[in-house]
């Protein structure tokens, strides 16, 4: 799936039009149209931006990958070291099943 795509799927998703979508990223109708026909790429900034909004890695905006994301923003190291443990610990448990 292109970042064409993606950016239309999600936006849909969320029930928001485009000129929500604009309005919620500073930019005109006109830009987001474009950007869902392939016509124009959101710069770096939009592309984070849309992300944070549709709770998404930019990875996944791109089309890299696909899932969601979850932010470590705020987290202390140790919460951030847990964190990994644990999903280390269910990754181990799912390769043995």
């Amino acid at each position: 799936m292109t970042a064409a795509d993606k950016i239309k799927e999600l936006r849909q998703s969320f029930g928001i039009s485009q000129a929500q979508l604009a309005k919620r990223l500073g930019v005109t109708r006109s830009s987001v149209n474009a950007w869902e026909m392939g016509i124009s790429t959101p710069t770096t900034q939009y592309i984070v931006d849309m992300a944070h909004l549709f709770h998404i890695s930019t990875d996944c905006l791109l089309g890299v990958e696909e899932g969601p994301a979850l932010s470590l923003r705020g987290l202390t190291e140790e919460e951030k070291r847990l964190l990994y443990g644990m999903l280390d610990y269910m990754h181990k448990g799912k390769a043995r099943e």
